[in-house]
């Protein structure tokens, strides 16, 4: 007599006891893609598109939502929506909030991806990815994604001052290098754009040859001051508003990051407002969570007998990664008799004077821990020097 082994039920793709109406937004210049998984619906994924910024549209889809589950099982269900982050910032997320919806903004680099060499990607597919990364999160499946911390309104506006200055910085570079190629060219050399007698130096100047400069050149020139002049102003601006950002913060309390960042020998408010508005006015439970934020966290290979370090992942706030390894030059200028610059001296020495570049970054990171627990929790970091008061 043959027996049939017993063959277990098939899986289903998607629990359909579901407690919510699940929906993922795949946001886009035109077109906005809104991926759904309702009670009821089994486990087929809605799919619906409305115009890139109607909101009217996109609440009356939650609200058809609604009540086709409502039809479908008697029940009222409330939304929980994930978007990802990126170029539409958190405006949409604040307004689901304020409708009193659940809404969720996810880092799209931590969604884990086919690692085929050629993967099919499209805004259908990505939205039911999306869709699913929001089921296991919320069924509490451990490391399936990184939901980003929306900053608020004001937080994120007081970013724009250092970010707005290097901008500026950029510029400033690009105007002077371009009057120092326009003058290359005809044999001038010296010429500096930024010193205050810029113009008056401009009509001594001759080429190489002996010739005065010519007209045309002259005018280009000219007129390259004259937006290099309005670059300098506007440094001047947004620095004075960074000044008044940080001046405000001594009477507050308790007190902020960046003041508290300015009591160190090195750091300037530059550094301190860099640090405080990119990092350290976030909570962050544990110094590896501050590392990841920053991309300064470790990246270990590990398969088999292959075990090697990749160094740091770089996924985090580029500006405060950058931030911290030009500190931490300078911190070992301000700061020698430190611990941490008598780490870094050490390391060196041991490796023969090489891997100085591996070893700020290593630096960076003690450092960026440090500061943390010292704007937290009052650790003074040993051997460095406080400005007098």
């Amino acid at each position: 007599m043959s027996t049939e082994a017993d063959r277990a039920e098939a899986p289903t793709a998607i629990q359909t006891n579901l407690a919510a109406i699940f929906v993922s937004l795949e946001l886009s210049r035109s077109i906005w893609l809104i991926t759904s998984l309702a009670p009821g619906g089994g486990e087929k994924m809605s799919k619906h598109s409305v115009r890139a910024g109607d909101i009217a549209s996109l609440l009356a889809r939650f609200s058809e939502l609604k009540q086709k589950a409502l039809a479908r099982t008697g029940k009222s269900f409330p939304i929980v929506v994930i978007q990802e982050a990126g170029l539409d910032g958190f405006w949409v997320h604040r307004v689901l909030q304020n409708e009193r919806i659940e809404s969720h903004v996810v880092d799209p680099a931590s969604i884990a991806t086919s690692r085929r060499r050629r993967r099919a990607k499209a805004d259908k597919i990505d939205g039911e990815a999306l869709l699913r990364a929001l089921l296991a999160y919320k069924r509490g499946e451990p490391r399936v994604c990184a939901m980003v911390k929306a900053p608020t309104p004001e937080e994120e506006d007081h970013r724009r001052l250092c970010r707005e200055r290097k901008v500026l910085i950029a510029e400033r570079v690009g105007h002077v290098n371009r009057i120092k190629g326009l003058l290359f060219s005809q044999g001038v050399f010296g010429y500096e754009p930024l010193r205050r007698d810029r113009r008056q130096r401009l009509d001594e100047l001759t080429t190489g040859d002996g010739r005065p400069l010519p007209t045309h050149l002259k005018t280009q020139i000219s007129r390259e001051l004259d937006r290099l002049e309005l670059v300098l102003d506007q440094i001047k601006l947004a620095e004075a508003e960074r000044d008044a950002l940080l001046a405000a913060q001594q009477t507050a309390a308790p007190a902020s990051a960046g003041r508290m960042l300015l009591d160190f020998k090195g750091i300037g408010p530059e550094f301190a407002a860099a640090l405080w508005l990119e990092g350290l006015f976030r909570h962050f439970d544990n110094r590896r969570q501050l590392a990841s934020y920053a991309g300064l966290a470790p990246t270990p290979w590990q398969s088999g007998s292959v075990d090697r370090e990749q160094g740091v992942s770089k996924a985090g706030n580029p500006r405060l990664r950058t931030t911290l390894i030009q500190l931490a030059w300078l911190w070992l200028r301000h700061q020698p008799r430190s611990a941490l610059a008598l780490w870094f001296k050490e390391r060196v020495n041991r490796d023969g004077g090489r891997m100085k570049k591996t070893a700020i970054v290593a630096l960076a990171r003690k450092l960026l821990v440090a500061l943390w627990k010292y704007v937290t929790s009052g650790v003074v970091i040993e051997g460095a020097v406080m400005k007098a008061a």
